[in-house]
Formats: C-alpha cells, structure tokens, sequence
C-alpha cells in the first residue's frame, strides 16, 4: 500500500493486478525506441544517468513496454526491458524503502541490466523515518531504529553494495518528516546523521561510481552543519524536488558548497498538488502516460545544474517521478530535449 507521506512506491510482487486481459508473460517486450530517443541518447553527456522511480506501471505501454503487461508481472520481469531504453542509464529502486531487501533480491535486479547501468536505491524507513507509521502515514510512536548506524550498514549499505557490486550507483538516505518537537533538535539529529555516514564503509572499491546522498523532507536540516557533516563524510545532498523543500534554486546553495562532487537529483512531486498530495497526484495522472501539469521552470532550473555538473566531469543521478508531471518516461524525454537544447546554445 502507498503510503501518502513518501509516495513513489514500488508495489508488493505478490499484489495481484486488478485489470483483467493484461499480459502476465514472463517475458516483457521492450518497446521499439524511437529514432529520436537514441539520438537524444547519443547527445547526453557521458556522466548524466536519467531514469524513472521505480518501474512497474503498464500505462508506459508504447513508452517503456511494448505490451499491456500485468503490474505484477513488470514488477517481477520488466526491469530488463526497461534498461533497454536508450535513455534509462539509472532506474530508483523505492521498494527498499518499505522493506530491506537482501544481497540476493540486489543480484537479480543487476543481473538484469547492462554492466553501464546503476542503480539508486532508497534506505528502508526502518532507519530514515523517526515515527513507526500505520498503513495511513499517521504516526503512532518513536522510532527506536531511527538513524541507527549499525543497522544502517548491516540492513542497507552492505547488501546493496555486494547484490549490486559495480552497478551501484547511489544510496539514498530519504530523511522523511519530522514531528514538529524534533525540529528543535536538529543539532543533535545531525550529529546522529553524522555518526551514521562515517560508519559507512568505502564503496568505491566495488562500485567505482558509488555514492551516498541524504534527502530531507524538512528545510531546517539545510544548515552549515548539515553541510560539514556530508563533507566531513564524503557524502553529497540528495536535491528533493518536492513541494515541501524549497525551490531548486534555493537548494543550490547546498550543492555549491560542496562542490566538486556529484549530483545526485529526484524530481518527486509537482507542486501544484501540495506538501502532501501523492494521493491526488496520482488520481490526477493514472495510467501515467501522458504529461498533464507541465513544469518547465523546474526543468529549466535543473538542466542548468545538470550542465554544470556534468560538463566538469562530475557523476550525475536524475530520477523522476510519474508524480512529477503525470508520466515520468515523457518527462526524461522532454528533459533530455532540454538538455540538448542547452548544449547547442
């Protein structure tokens, strides 16, 4: 079940699919790519990697599938597919934000894709969610596991790191909202969250391209020592693009005071549907196929942080969101279109 706070979801395998006369082969057909698609490929930058949130939505029929396929079945088999895509080099894998998944469940999803790909992947709540939630969203009591740096590493960094080895990408700490008490400990969280990065082990050894982010779903983490405790760290700023942090361009300054280093960007939610509008969003923009609130100032915004960091030769993650504008496969394209545009100019 999605839970209306985080959205972006990945459901549940076993979740049965409720549109009868769906394909529910074991096979999942890659949609021919149109010939504008590879050369837009062929324009991005070499460090740029652009992908989706999560995978598994039979309206990408003609986008992604070449098919109307069963959720469950695309859920289980379309990632192959999917990273058949001339513009998918990076793919979220959100449902490890529900559940840890294991070093097994990690092979499979790399065995599925090409040695170029890499993954992001989101941290369990278990460790970035201070509340225990009920299927709702609503909190009902502490979280004891709350930025735990032992669990961190045995739950997350470590299986991820050996199921997916060089195809790493970036593991994302996504810090949800906090109870309004917490925010006045905001010192005391980030020493927590400090602690917890230093406990993580070199990457790079096995996943050259690796790096750790931190999302937040709260703008009063955005301080200096928030800043010196991902540089101190070797860690990067997870820009959220979600109607609960500030614009884009008010995050920059987050990112250039770690400079030089990678980006790392999720285009979560159009601002049109609020702080907490994942529900109406995704009413507004089933079966996801088609954009319905464009947000060109946005795109603009991050093609030119796109640029800047790309072209200095600096790893790029961009996923987004079917919440971000109603499709996220138009929504790569037309960024992509953008970027294009902005290299020529």
């Amino acid at each position: 079940m999605q839970n209306p706070l985080f959205g972006d979801s990945e459901p549940s395998p076993i979740e049965p699919d409720k549109k009868a006369g769906r394909k529910s082969s074991r096979q999942v057909e890659p949609v021919i790519p149109a010939p504008e698609w590879i050369e837009l490929a062929s324009s991005l930058p070499a460090h740029l990697r652009l992908g989706t949130s999560s995978w598994n939505y039979p309206g990408w029929d003609g986008l992604v599938w070449d098919g109307d396929y069963a959720e469950t079945n695309l859920s289980r088999y379309g990632l192959s597919a999917y990273g058949k895509h001339p513009l998918f080099r990076t793919v979220s894998i959100d449902r490890s934000f529900y559940r840890p998944l294991n070093v097994a469940q990690f092979a499979e999803y790399a065995s599925q894709v090409g040695p170029d790909f890499r993954f992001v992947v989101k941290a369990p709540s278990l460790i970035t969610d201070a509340l225990v939630r009920d299927e709702s969203g609503r909190g009902m009591r502490p979280n004891a596991h709350f930025l735990n740096a032992e669990e961190a590493v045995q739950m997350f960094v470590e299986p991820a790191l050996e199921g997916l080895g060089p195809k790493l990408g970036a593991l994302v700490f996504q810090i949800s909202p906090l109870p309004g008490a917490w925010l006045a400990q905001m010192p005391k969280l980030i020493d927590r969250l400090h602690r917890l990065l230093n406990s993580i082990p070199d990457l790079k050894s096995t996943a050259p391209d690796a790096v750790i982010a931190v999302e937040v779903r709260d703008p009063q983490w955005l301080t200096p020592q928030f800043v010196n405790a991902l540089r101190a760290t070797g860690a990067t700023y997870c820009m959220g693009l979600h109607a609960k942090m500030p614009h884009i361009t008010e995050q920059l300054p987050i990112l250039r005071a770690l400079w030089p280093g990678p980006l790392v960007c999720r285009w979560n939610l159009n601002p049109v549907h609020g702080a907490f509008g994942y529900e109406d969003a995704r009413d507004a923009y089933e079966p996801y196929d088609k954009i319905i609130d464009p947000d060109p100032e946005t795109r603009a915004a991050l093609v030119r942080v796109i640029a800047g960091t790309a072209n200095a030769g600096q790893n790029v993650f961009v996923t987004l969101s079917n919440k971000a504008e109603g499709s996220a496969p138009l929504s790569v394209i037309e960024l992509a279109r953008a970027i294009r545009l902005n290299t020529a100019n």
